[in-house]
């Protein structure tokens, strides 16, 4: 015969352990907030640095543009790829584990 399945009730995480846990949980979202706010940052200065690139080559002569030349298109991709676009998915999947710590302390708190 089958052994009957018992529940054990969760155990009160004591006092001293859930401060612990909670100031661990703090640091570490005020960490992956820096590191949004660095990513952020770095992202911003691309674009200003691209931005004043095209002013540049913008206000050259003809002459001057038919001999400096621009990058293909394709480059200008795979550098916003790499400097833009995945940087920002790694800002949003950090956005992410912010809140699931958020949630986790909320819910450590209701214990």
């Amino acid at each position: 015969m089958a052994k009957p399945i018992v529940q054990v009730p969760a155990l009160a995480v004591p006092t001293k352990q859930a401060a612990e846990v909670h100031s661990l949980l703090d640091t570490l979202i005020e960490k992956r907030r820096e590191e949004v706010a660095e990513i952020e940052q770095m992202v911003a200065r691309y674009e200003r640095r691209i931005q004043m690139q095209e002013q540049a080559y913008r206000a050259m002569s003809p002459l001057r543009k038919m001999l400096t030349g621009k990058k293909p298109d394709h480059h200008a991709a795979v550098e916003y790829i790499h400097y833009v676009k995945k940087p920002l998915e790694k800002a949003r999947r950090l956005r992410e584990e912010i809140a699931s710590y958020e949630a986790m302390k909320l819910n450590g708190e209701q214990l």
